[in-house]
């Protein structure tokens, strides 16, 4: 393989190639989107992660398969003929998805003109697939990179990738620079350049019970105390900071004609600072109760912290508009509401995030992809590859 010259006809080539494998990475996504994995069954993960294997050997990269204590495990995959002195890139995908085994039967994977659907399609299999053709693409066209590409896949992303983190934290500490492959945001396949930080909290209200009807004012109701505990946490939401407090689940008492001794409500939060998170936490922590003989027991922390852009990341998101240029794509930018693993990466290394497939509905029945942007986004990815 050999060194380009990064011409503007290098990314066209790259595209007429890959549009020439159209057809197979169609066949490939196929088969991913059938192996169905939801993250909360570990098991699962098997079939998927063989198939990622084995594609993944074909075009000459040794894969080592990591076991998950509680989850399906990961992938990390390195080229067998790497230099062993060379910088490196990480590549970064899920294979995990939000659908349980089952879905395949009144989710059937089909293609209606230009669109594919199915579980996990868009969310994110689509952007596995256009990685393992982008790393095809240069080792076809005899192509090679000063910085490494390697590729690591989890397969516990949907549920807060506990087990992957500390592996994602180590790669990307020796990367030079991280391509998230989640979905694109909205029609025209926005990249994330930042994302907001994630977090759980569970505020649980301990009263006391009594007779509803004989004696209520020997009570304490939890619920009566979690009704002004939800006013005060919504009222920490600033839209002009980014700030998402939402109470999304709530849960209490024994029945109609009891005092109600215990109420629970689980709360999400978005951050799109990182100076406001240690605001907003404290903020939820230092909540007091109103009712008399009443308490709060409170847990959580914003797990995900926001993907801030960089100096670094900025120069980063330039190559790839100047990139995109070249292949007749306008790229825009954007913020989106949920985190990933590139909030994690963000901290270490200038990160990139929605490099996978243009479509929509992720996480409802309607998901798809534009089966033309498998083409388009894998030349895209490949070019930047090998971008210095």
């Amino acid at each position: 393989m050999s060194s380009p010259t990064l011409t503007p006809q290098l990314a066209q080539r790259l595209r007429d190639y890959l549009h020439s494998r159209q057809g197979e990475m169609i066949e490939l996504l196929g088969q991913l989107v059938q192996a169905e994995s939801p993250s909360t069954v570990p098991e699962s993960q098997k079939n998927v992660l063989s198939l990622l294997k084995q594609s993944l050997e074909e075009r000459n990269y040794q894969v080592r398969y990591v076991k998950g204590n509680q989850t399906g495990g990961h992938l990390l995959a390195i080229p067998r003929d790497r230099p062993t002195t060379q910088p490196q890139q990480l590549l970064l995908g899920h294979c995990d998805t939000v659908w349980p085994v089952g879905t395949l039967e009144t989710m059937p994977l089909v293609r209606h003109q230009d669109k594919l659907y199915g579980p996990g399609v868009y969310d994110m299999k689509g952007g596995l697939v256009q990685g393992i053709f982008a790393l095809e693409a240069l080792q076809a066209q005899d192509l090679t990179s000063s910085i490494t590409p390697i590729f690591l896949i989890n397969s516990d992303e949907e549920i807060g990738s506990q087990e992957s983190t500390p592996h994602i934290q180590a790669l990307a500490q020796q990367c030079d620079r991280v391509f998230v492959l989640e979905p694109s945001l909205g029609a025209t396949g926005r990249l994330k350049t930042q994302r907001k930080g994630v977090g759980r909290f569970t505020i649980r209200v301990v009263g006391k019970a009594a007779h509803a009807g004989l004696d209520p004012e020997k009570g304490a109701s939890a619920i009566l105390e979690l009704s002004f505990v939800i006013q005060q946490l919504f009222a920490l939401n600033n839209p002009e900071r980014g700030i998402t407090v939402n109470v999304g689940m709530i849960d209490g008492g024994i029945r109609s004609n009891v005092v109600a001794p215990e109420s629970e409500a689980v709360v999400d939060v978005r951050v799109l600072h990182q100076e406001d998170v240690q605001a907003i936490e404290t903020a939820i922590f230092a909540l007091k109760p109103t009712t008399p003989g009443t308490e709060l027991r409170i847990e959580g922390r914003i797990g995900r912290t926001p993907m801030e852009k960089t100096p670094a990341s900025e120069q980063l998101w330039q190559k790839a508009r100047q990139i995109g240029a070249e292949l007749g794509i306008e790229l825009e930018e954007a913020t989106a509401g949920g985190g990933s693993d590139g909030n994690t990466t963000n901290l270490y290394t200038p990160t990139l995030d929605g490099l996978g497939a243009i479509g929509d509905a992720a996480h409802s029945p309607g998901e798809f992809i534009y089966l033309d942007s498998l083409v388009e986004r894998s030349a895209l990815l490949a070019r930047l590859l090998i971008e210095p």
